[in-house]
C-alpha cells in the first residue's frame, strides 16, 4: 500500500470538498440545526392538553381537583360545558382532546367516606398519546384522593407502589431521543457522502483516469472514505456538544468508547454507501437508494418503536442493520454510563457487519475498476 497515492486521493476529496459551499454547510451546520430542532420536536412527552371540562357538581372539591388538573402544566381548560354532546363537538373539531367529567355528589362522597368517580374521555386516535393522558390524569386523581378513581381505567390497587426511575428519573422522552439523533445524523451524512464517492467520478469523467493509474483497490477505497470518517467524526462532536450544553444531556460514560463505537458505526454505514455507489451509474439515482436504505433502517432501529413489538421475522431482520447496535451504545453510553463488558455484542455486530460489508463493496469495485 503506497502512502503517497492514498494522500493525493485525500488532498482530491478535501479539495473538492472546499470548491462547494453548500456542501460544507449540508456537512458542518446543518446537523446542528437538526438536533436542535429535532430534540424539541422529537418527543413523546405530553404538555398542554386541550381539555373540556363538565362540572355538575360545582362543589369546593370539584374545584380543587380541576385546579389540580390545571396546575400540574399538563391539562388547559379551554372549554366547560354542561353536555357530553356538546364535549363531544369539540372533540370532533378537534379543538379538544379530553373531556373531564365530574357527576353530582362528588363532594358528599368525599365527606361520608365513600368512593368518589371522576370520568374521563380521551380521543384514542393518537393511541400514545392517549395512553400517556390517562396515566397522568390517573396519578392527579389519586394523589387528590387515594379512594378516587378514573372510570374505568383507574381502579384503586390493593397495595402502595412506590416507583423509581433510573438512569432517566425524571422520564423525560428528550434524553433518550437527543442521543439517538446523534446515530441519526452520523448515518446519514456518511451514507450520503459515501454513497456518492464512485458515482460522481463516473459522472465527471475522472473514473478513467483513476482507472489507468496505479492505485491498487485498497487505496482507492481508503483514499476515498477517510475523508468521509474525519467528517463524521467532526459531526459527532459538534451534535454531542448541542447535546451536553444546549440541552444539558450528561455524558455518563466514556467519550472514548462513544468514540470507539463511532468507528465501527461508521465503517458499516460507509460501507453501505460505497456498495449503492457502485451499484449507482447516477448520483440521483446514489442519493435516491441511500434514502430508501435509510428510512427502513430507522424504523427498523429501536429509535421510534421498541424492537420487541416487531413480528418476529421483522426482528430478525433487524439484527443486519448497524443502527440498531449503535443506538444501543450510545443510549447505553449517555444515559446508563455502561462500559465495554456491556456494551461488547454490539461491539462485536458492528464489526462484524462493517467488515463483511466492506468486503462486498470491494468486490463491486474490482468490477468496476477493472
Amino acid at each position: 500500500m503506497n502512502l503517497q497515492r492514498i494522500r493525493h486521493m485525500l488532498i482530491k476529496e478535501f479539495i473538492q470538498l472546499r470548491r462547494d459551499p453548500r456542501m460544507r454547510a449540508v456537512i458542518f451546520v446543518v446537523p446542528v440545526l437538526q438536533t436542535i430542532v429535532f430534540g424539541y420536536a422529537v418527543t413523546t412527552d405530553v404538555r398542554h392538553v386541550k381539555t373540556v371540562l363538565i362540572d355538575h357538581d360545582r362543589s369546593t372539591s370539584s374545584r380543587e381537583l380541576v385546579a389540580r388538573f390545571t396546575g400540574s402544566g399538563l391539562f388547559d381548560v379551554v372549554a366547560q360545558v354542561e353536555d357530553v354532546d356538546d364535549a363531544q363537538k369539540l372533540v370532533d373539531r378537534e379543538e379538544a382532546s379530553t373531556v373531564i367529567r365530574i357527576e353530582h355528589g362528588f363532594d358528599a362522597d368525599l365527606r361520608a367516606g365513600r368512593m368518589p368517580a371522576v370520568q374521563l374521555i380521551v380521543d384514542g386516535t393518537d393511541s400514545n398519546t392517549a395512553a400517556m393522558v390517562l396515566n397522568y390524569a390517573t396519578r392527579i386523581v389519586t394523589t387528590f384522593d387515594p379512594r378516587a378513581r378514573v372510570n374505568p381505567f383507574g381502579a384503586r390497587a390493593p397495595a402502595p407502589l412506590a416507583t423509581r426511575a433510573w438512569f432517566n428519573p425524571n422520564l423525560e422522552s428528550r434524553n433518550f431521543y437527543v442521543p439517538g439523533v446523534i446515530a441519526l445524523l452520523v448515518a446519514l451524512i456518511t451514507l450520503l457522502l459515501s454513497s456518492m464517492a464512485v458515482v460522481r467520478e463516473k459522472e465527471i469523467g475522472t473514473i478513467e483516469q483513476i482507472i489507468v493509474t496505479p492505485i491498487t483497490q485498497p487505496e482507492f477505497i481508503l483514499g476515498k472514505t477517510a475523508p468521509f470518517v474525519v467528517i463524521a467524526y467532526i459531526d459527532v462532536l459538534l451534535v454531542t456538544a448541542v447535546a451536553v450544553f444546549w440541552f444539558d444531556i450528561a455524558i455518563r460514560g466514556s467519550l472514548l468508547l462513544l468514540f470507539g463505537g463511532t468507528a465501527l458505526f461508521i465503517l458499516s454505514t460507509i460501507a453501505v454507501g460505497l456498495v449503492i455507489s457502485t451499484i449507482s451509474t447516477t448520483q440521483q439515482q446514489a442519493m435516491m437508494t441511500t434514502f430508501f436504505y435509510f428510512l427502513p433502517a430507522v424504523l427498523l432501529s429501536g429509535f421510534l418503536f421498541p424492537i420487541t413489538n416487531m413480528p418476529r421475522v421483522i426482528q430478525w431482520l433487524t439484527f443486519l442493520n448497524p443502527l440498531r447496535y449503535f443506538l444501543v451504545i450510545v443510549r447505553g453510553i449517555f444515559l446508563k454510563g455502561s462500559g465495554f463488558a456491556i456494551l461488547w455484542p454490539q461491539f462485536a455486530a458492528l464489526l462484524v457487519l462493517g467488515t463483511a460489508t466492506l468486503l462486498f463493496a470491494s468486490t463491486r469495485f474490482r468490477k468496476t475498476l477493472a
